[in-house]
């Protein structure tokens, strides 16, 4: 079926976006410590609604069942029928190592072009582009015609069952469509590995270390499937933007002394996995592997995590919009993230996981991942997004907000199925 000619927004917002305040703004929620775990996401509600109500949105806090905020806002009048787009942001970061750090990673600095401090890229940058991006709308005259949402959400750090998961259980999640501004160094991704993760218990037979011959130890068996398992190919049928599955043998735990065969092991793993797998259908991999590998080795398999790979389908309309409302920077981004670009449509696809896959695979909501700054900076220390790619990133954030209305309208309605949310066809 022939697709609509791309939607072309109106760059006319970009002289409305401030590089002092994006950077001001991603500054002061770098300020606020909320670290996950323990998740103390509550302490940046009151800077959120500050925030967010400055520029005119009504907010609400959403709290989960383990007490764990988040904040919802609108701009907008929430009317039937009106076009609603969705940013979803978390708040929450990871933990630091401070002595790693050349700067206190909660008191935030511009150096060399970069804001560094915990969260910059991932992804307090990224809210700081979207809230830029209304901004500049507002100051350019051009109130958007769409309901424009932002969630800020807890707990996407260690799996989102407190932040986005729990307000898709509430039924608090009603978009059209959503940007989830996640570090992807200015590129649209749409789609993303998920993670399956497991301890495998080995056993042996202890005896005394002098004879090892004479036991069977756990460590050895477990170095086998260790062997077996990291870096195996799981299967012949690579995803276009995500390559094919990994497996990681993480963790190793095993023996009692020195001078003992070691009697028990065991091994944290963690499989990457692709969209449409199943959690059945990767513990059944793990399994054939090491049996294939190491029949004679006693074992057992114990899942810890399933995190769904997702993925928006291509040809999408709303990739492509979003697409084109990227302004092409002159250099390119400082660095690239950890991805798979796709050679003709120039999306791309990551090899972590996000709150998108909520969106996606629960509420057919077309979601694609676009923000400032790279991967390759999110998590370790003197954690950092340039203030370049926080510029650019807002004005695509401005297009996009000025724009949606007018996509949604001159939207291919014959081209894709209807979201599952509001039953229009994007």
């Amino acid at each position: 079926m022939a697709s609509a000619s791309p939607h072309t927004p109106d760059s006319a917002v970009d002289a409305f976006v401030r590089v002092d305040r994006v950077t001001r703004t991603a500054a002061d929620l770098v300020r606020v410590d909320t670290r996950n775990p323990p998740g103390r996401e509550a302490a940046a509600v009151p800077a959120l609604l500050d925030l967010m109500g400055a520029i005119g949105c009504a907010g609400e806090v959403f709290t989960s069942i383990g007490g764990r905020p988040s904040v919802l806002a609108r701009y907008g009048t929430g009317a039937p029928g009106r076009p609603t787009l969705l940013i979803n942001g978390h708040v929450d970061v990871v933990p630091v190592v401070e002595a790693d750090w050349t700067t206190p990673p909660f008191d935030p600095v511009v150096r060399g072009g970069r804001l560094i401090g915990r969260g910059a890229a991932d992804m307090k940058g990224g809210i700081a582009a979207a809230v830029e991006g209304l901004r500049a709308c507002l100051d350019a005259g051009l109130a958007p015609d769409a309901d424009i949402v932002f969630h800020l959400v807890a707990d996407e750090e260690t799996g989102g069952a407190h932040g986005t998961a729990a307000l898709v259980d509430a039924g608090l999640v009603r978009a059209d469509a959503c940007i989830v501004p996640e570090p992807t160094g200015l590129r649209v991704a749409v789609a993303e590995r998920g993670s399956w993760q497991a301890r495998i218990e080995v056993f042996g037979t202890a005896g005394h270390g002098g004879e090892p011959a004479l036991g069977r130890s756990a460590v050895a068996d477990a170095a086998r499937i260790t062997t077996a398992l990291h870096l195996a190919r799981f299967h012949d049928r690579p995803h276009p933007l995500l390559g094919s599955p990994t497996c990681n043998v993480a963790m190793v735990r095993g023996g009692v002394a020195a001078n003992v065969i070691a009697p028990a092991c065991e091994l944290t793993i963690d499989r990457r996995t692709l969209p449409g797998e199943r959690a059945d259908d990767v513990y059944a991999s793990i399994v054939r592997t090491i049996d294939a590998r190491c029949p004679d080795v006693d074992y057992r398999v114990l899942p810890t995590f399933f995190c769904e790979a997702s993925e928006l389908p291509l040809p999408h309309p709303f990739a492509d919009f979003v697409d084109t409302c990227r302004p092409r920077p002159r250099t390119r981004s400082h660095s690239r993230p950890r991805s798979r670009a796709a050679q003709d449509e120039g999306f791309i696809g990551l090899s972590l996981g996000s709150d998108a896959r909520f969106l996606r695979n629960r509420l057919g909501i077309p979601t694609v991942v676009y923000g400032p700054g790279s991967i390759e900076q999110a998590h370790g220390a003197d954690e950092w997004v340039g203030i370049g790619d926080l510029t650019l990133a807002a004005r695509t954030f401005a297009r996009a907000i000025a724009g949606f209305a007018d996509f949604v309208a001159q939207a291919d309605t014959g081209r894709v199925s209807p979201s599952r949310q509001t039953g229009r066809q994007l």
